[in-house]
């Protein structure tokens, strides 16, 4: 007897072995991908010596105080700290559903003393009131994975976790990415506020100038009137660009961690340093974005989770048995006429359950076209993060440097209105005018270099963190085309 249930336990486990799986084959959908970004103005496509992203793509700025807060931003930002959670929940997931491929085992006791009822049906006069039941047992228990829900699960499970550990990446580059911003901002702050300072002193001068004249007789009180309205126009500008690099500061604070009330940075009107741009940029550097990786794992999980709701058409079939020990008191309870057990095979399959079955396979496939209709969208949000990106660097440098040889014309005037001014030759009006174009424009050459900072941060964070030293030096030789 116990020969031929060892060699059916032995056959059913090799079937269980050599199982099949009710999950489809996994086809991700393939979205076109162009062979070079129509943003990206003179640069020539390439093919990229390394996808892999490195570690610290801020460096690129050159910039001290900005690496020693993206360093902090990575230990302290409690957004990080969630998604680690999240990624520690989804791997002891994993982990439980791989304990279902293997048996279970337990062991157990039991040591009672009972008192029957003297009305209990069918009482037998041979039967005590009275007894004890001492048990000592084990048993053990596999589920034969044949039509691989187990194994589907332990899938789903796998693809869940990768997808929380590129969740943290994708987070890690987001969070890096608007803190370089802020810090950009924060720079472009300090050099507006550095500019308007000196235009206060500038502009005091000036109607200081004014005053003098009017006393002795040479300018009307309609000069002294705009050099005055003009003095307190540029402290009011001077307070409202302090006012905003304040809020930056604050919202610096907390991507780092600390309260605001305990946080600064010392102002430094120093501009960063403009990084240099690989002369090709190649669309398969979006394969390597945390956001879009993690979109592929959860399509495949949502590829595994249909084999699992398919399985429950199928009958569930598991080893198991149980042995141990039985007997009316402790002494002697260890041998052999207290020895019970029993072991076999078991199936259990459902005939009716009013649809749940299918409803659940329905379900896992719409989770699945949700999962495809996400990849997709998040592929060519990717797409457009660097065109957008491409754009404004491409753009907004053609304008800078228009606005720059602005600024040399306009400080050019600025000097010579007011020298011809202290010399009779102009009005005051002229003074007000050159002088008004030249702050503009000098404010407007330091927005435009903050803008241009701003989209290197925004083509890193789009290309999934910044472009390696090696690939940019290979496509910098790539031919030029035709």
């Amino acid at each position: 007897m116990s020969d031929r249930i060892c060699r059916a336990a032995a056959l059913i486990t090799a079937a269980a072995l050599s199982g099949c799986s009710l999950a489809p084959t996994y086809r991700p959908p393939i979205v076109a991908a162009p062979a070079m970004f129509k943003e990206a103005g003179p640069w020539l496509p390439a093919t990229p010596a390394d996808t892999a992203p490195p570690e610290a793509w801020w460096t690129l700025f050159h910039d001290a105080t900005l690496d020693g807060l993206e360093r902090q931003l990575a230990d302290a930002n409690p957004t990080i700290a969630g998604a680690v959670g999240r990624y520690d929940a989804a791997r002891a997931y994993l982990a439980r559903a791989r304990a279902d491929l293997l048996p279970s085992v337990g062991v157990g006791t039991q040591l009672t003393q009972n008192r029957q009822s003297d009305n209990r049906p069918l009482r037998g006069s041979n039967q005590p009131d009275l007894y004890a039941a001492d048990t000592v047992s084990g048993a053990a228990g596999y589920e034969l994975d044949l039509w691989g829900r187990v194994r589907n699960n332990v899938a789903a499970g796998r693809a869940e976790a990768e997808a929380s550990a590129d969740d943290i990446a994708a987070i890690k580059l987001s969070l890096a990415g608007e803190l370089a911003s802020d810090y950009v901002a924060l720079r472009g702050a300090d050099q507006q506020i550095a500019l308007l300072n000196n235009t206060v002193d500038d502009y005091a001068q000036a109607d200081a100038l004014t005053q003098r004249r009017f006393r002795g007789g040479i300018a009307s009180g309609v000069d002294t009137g705009r050099s005055a309205t003009q003095l307190s126009e540029a402290k009011a500008q001077l307070s409202d660009v302090t006012a905003g690099r304040t809020l930056i500061e604050h919202a610096i604070a907390s991507l780092v961690g600390v309260p605001a009330s305990n946080f600064s940075i010392a102002p430094a009107a120093t501009t960063l340093a403009m990084p240099t741009i690989p002369t090709g940029l190649p669309s398969t550097l979006l394969e390597r974005r945390p956001d879009v990786a993690a979109a592929e794992r959860r399509m495949m999980a949502a590829n595994a989770e249909i084999g699992v709701a398919r399985a429950a058409f199928f009958p569930s079939l598991s080893l198991g048995g149980q042995g141990g020990f039985q007997s009316t008191g402790l002494a002697g309870l260890i041998s052999a006429p207290n020895l019970f057990w029993s072991v076999g095979p078991s199936a259990v399959l459902s005939l009716f359950d009013g649809g749940r079955r299918r409803a659940q396979v329905a379900l896992a496939r719409a989770d699945w076209t949700q999962a495809t209709a996400a990849y997709r969208g998040n592929v060519l949000k990717a797409f457009q993060d660097v065109e957008d990106s491409l754009s404004q660097l491409h753009l907004v440098g053609e304008e800078a440097e228009a606005e720059q040889q602005a600024e040399t014309q306009a400080a050019q005037v600025e000097t010579l209105s007011l020298n011809r001014y202290v010399k009779g030759a102009v009005t005051y009006l002229d003074v007000v005018t050159a002088q008004e174009t030249a702050l503009r424009i000098h404010r407007s050459v330091i927005d435009l270099t903050t803008r241009r900072l701003q989209a290197n941060v925004r083509l890193a964070r789009a290309i999934g963190g910044g472009w390696q030293a090696q690939a940019t030096a290979q496509m910098s030789a790539a031919p030029p085309a035709g």
